[in-house]
């Protein structure tokens, strides 16, 4: 698991002010604009104070400390800026991808391990939990209470209660 996390990616320019157009690599603006500070590497380094976060759009409007005019902000361009897991706070029931992946996913009624949660995707409504058996099979899981019972990341286990046939076939057409 990492302590910093991608934030956001800057693209342009906005104005001749410093204010940087970037694209969301979170949860979007109104999850940004509650960081007070971001860094330029992944590692924690080079803190920056947000002055800063509006949407536009799919974009962010992004201002931050030391960038004040429109050649700071053009060197800028090309950046990626993140930010302290330690900084967030997640309403109840939401995590991080990155703390989910590498999880086992245990059956709940007779402690079958069905794999590993590989991939945390977002087509529709709800996210789609893709498990890899150890076989190399792939299976989805709709990540839904009635089918997600519990997440217990200091055990690094995902508890559920698939249906029939949810893990017996992989998607990829591995498993016969």
């Amino acid at each position: 698991m990492q302590n910093y996390l991608p934030a956001c990616k800057i693209v342009s320019t906005h104005g001749v002010r410093g204010e940087m157009k970037a694209l969301p690599l979170c949860d979007g603006a109104a999850f940004l604009s509650k960081f007070k500070r971001l860094f330029a590497k992944a590692d924690g380094t080079g803190e920056v104070r947000v002055l800063g976060v509006r949407a536009q759009g799919n974009v962010i409007l992004l201002r931050l400390e030391g960038v004040a005019d429109m050649d700071a902000a053009r060197a800028q361009v090309g950046r990626t800026y993140y930010f302290a897991k330690g900084d967030a706070r997640l309403p109840k029931g939401r995590y991080f991808i990155d703390d989910l992946l590498g999880c086992r996913v245990v059956d709940a009624e007779n402690g079958r391990v069905y794999g590993t949660l590989t991939a945390v995707d977002h087509p529709a409504a709800q996210d789609i939990y893709t498990v890899t058996d150890g076989e190399g099979g792939t299976h989805m899981l709709p990540a839904v209470p009635e089918f997600v019972r519990e997440i217990d990341l200091e055990a690094r286990t995902i508890t559920v209660t698939p249906i029939d046939g949810m893990f017996n076939e992989a998607v990829n057409g591995d498993k016969e």
